[in-house]
């Protein structure tokens, strides 16, 4: 079959996992695996934007990871402020930087403010691209959304599967096609868990800071396969 003729995901999502893993197997530190992982997002942002995927979405910071130990927490704090600040790559990419999580000002709120300006200034910074959205999900975690996203449709009125799509974190985002978990792990771990109803999970042993091109385009194979069925 020819191959333009195949299903493309219209949105990619990606649990980054296995930084530490990495780290630990190469005798490095830990904060070293993070690093090497965040390199690696940005060659995932060039990958998809190549192959004129709309949306990718990952798995940055999750309300559960601030239990880990404090410096590394402050690592991957740094990273994501250096993450947000790619712009010119960004832009080169005709990319827009996208952001869900707990908003800033919402009781349990954790993101600190130099990761909130930096935040703030990626978005406006590349708010005039036309490509790839690009969504970091930071102090992130789907219960948290839907709990929200229940409590303002109650609020506002009914409460159905319409007025809880409409108050999530993102309301026009479109449902994930193609979920990718790396490092081995089979869970979800409380993500984008009312967006993925329909969505091919595909799993790769692979550890995120070794995630290239190749393993997108196997993925997104997967997908093609899953479709066809």
């Amino acid at each position: 079959m020819d191959s333009s003729l195949l299903p493309s995901p219209i949105h990619v999502a990606c649990i980054m996992d296995g930084n530490g893993r990495w780290a630990n197997r190469r005798g490095l530190p830990r904060n070293e695996g993070h690093t090497a992982g965040e390199e690696a997002l940005a060659g995932a942002v060039r990958a998809a934007s190549a192959r004129q995927i709309p949306w990718l979405t990952v798995f940055g910071f999750s309300t559960e990871n601030w239990v880990r130990p404090r410096a590394e927490v402050r690592h991957i704090l740094s990273l994501h402020r250096k993450l947000f600040a790619r712009i010119d790559e960004m832009n080169e990419n005709n990319a827009r930087t996208r952001w869900i999580g707990r908003p800033f000002k919402e009781r349990g709120a954790r993101t600190p403010i130099y990761v909130q300006k930096a935040i703030t200034k990626a978005i406006a910074d590349t708010a005039h691209n036309s490509g790839l959205e690009v969504t970091v999900a930071f102090d992130y975690g789907s219960r948290a959304e839907l709990l929200r996203a229940a409590q303002l449709a109650m609020s506002h009125g009914e409460v159905t599967p319409d007025s809880i799509s409409s108050h999530l974190y993102s309301p026009d985002m479109p449902d994930v096609d193609l979920l990718i978990r790396t490092s081995g792990e089979t869970r979800i771990s409380n993500f984008m868990l009312w967006q993925i109803p329909e969505a091919t999970v595909y799993f790769t042993d692979h550890a995120w800071p070794d995630f290239n091109a190749a393993e997108l385009d196997n993925a997104i194979s997967s997908f093609q396969r899953d479709k066809q069925r």
